[in-house]
């Protein structure tokens, strides 16, 4: 069905209720490859049995860690093929440090639709609070359908972030594993496309790809333990727009650069020299 203009956009979704404990933190967090270097203090905060500091990117997560069901693209004046679409963009903006454990309320609206011509470009904006009303962070997320554009909307803007022209303060790899994708499905991302060969290949693909957001974790957690001493606190906020494909086995490419309050980063697949994250900024708290 064509995607209804008139009633998608600024449309409510159901409000979410959740919790997470610190054993899903830890969980996350291995699943962004955490523990790789077992003996250091500042990885081993990644995996505290009872306070484990928290990435600002566990919020991609949070609502939704314990689905068992692949997600449906289903909302009001939307029905999409889940074949169809991909993650377009992602930011997180933290109104406090994420705490270890706790339980939250996500309420979700269609901020902006994009008519692209062939393919169409969804937003969504999340506000999430504590049990106390006090807001812990608020979430901007895009998804690419392709073959959904043509209905008649505005094609929108066209933003990009640009890199100093000088060698980056940190240039550093950081290895995929082969079942990265199998872990980080079980974070609550179900999405056979990163699971299933056969689903894979009838969307286009040569092999399952790794998550978007696991790509997305992965560069945060790079950025703060390179450039940050591994203090996730000092992040405010993490944006990026995701560029490319990424197979596990393969190795992220990642170039740091010092900002005024911020740190730019470009993330690419070292192999193919093909891009995989762009736009990426972290703020710093």
């Amino acid at each position: 069905m064509p995607i209804d203009l008139s009633v998608a956009l600024g449309a409510e979704l159901a409000p979410q209720e959740f919790s997470w404990t610190p054993s899903d933190v830890q969980h996350y967090h291995l699943a962004l490859g955490a523990g790789a270097r077992p003996l250091d203090p500042n990885e081993l905060r990644y995996l505290d049995d009872e306070k484990p500091q928290v990435l600002p990117t566990f919020a991609t997560v949070a609502a939704n860690f314990h689905a068992t069901e692949a997600p449906r693209v289903s909302f009001p004046g939307v029905e999409i093929d889940l074949a169809k679409v991909v993650h377009g963009s992602q930011e997180v903006t933290l109104h406090q440090p994420i705490p270890a454990s706790g339980s939250g309320r996500t309420t979700t609206r269609i901020a902006e639709i994009w008519d692209k011509g062939k393919a169409a470009v969804i937003v969504q904006e999340s506000v999430t609070v504590d049990t106390d009303g006090n807001p812990l962070w608020t979430a901007r997320s895009s998804i690419f359908a392709r073959g959904e554009g043509g209905f008649g909307g505005e094609r929108g803007p066209t933003e990009s972030v640009s890199l100093p022209d000088r060698e980056p303060d940190a240039d550093i790899v950081v290895p995929v594993l082969p079942q990265q994708a199998l872990l980080y499905r079980m974070c609550g991302d179900r999405n056979p496309l990163h699971s299933d060969p056969q689903f894979a290949s009838a969307a286009g693909f040569p092999a399952p790809i790794l998550h978007g957001l696991c790509t997305y974790g992965m560069v945060c957690k790079a950025a703060v333990d390179t450039m940050l001493d591994g203090d996730s606190t000092q992040v405010a906020g993490f944006s990026a727009r995701f560029a490319g494909v990424v197979f596990p086995g393969e190795n992220l490419s990642i170039r740091i650069w010092k900002g005024e309050g911020q740190l730019l980063i470009s993330a690419f697949v070292a192999e193919r020299d093909a891009p995989a994250l762009a736009d990426v900024v972290l703020t710093l708290a």
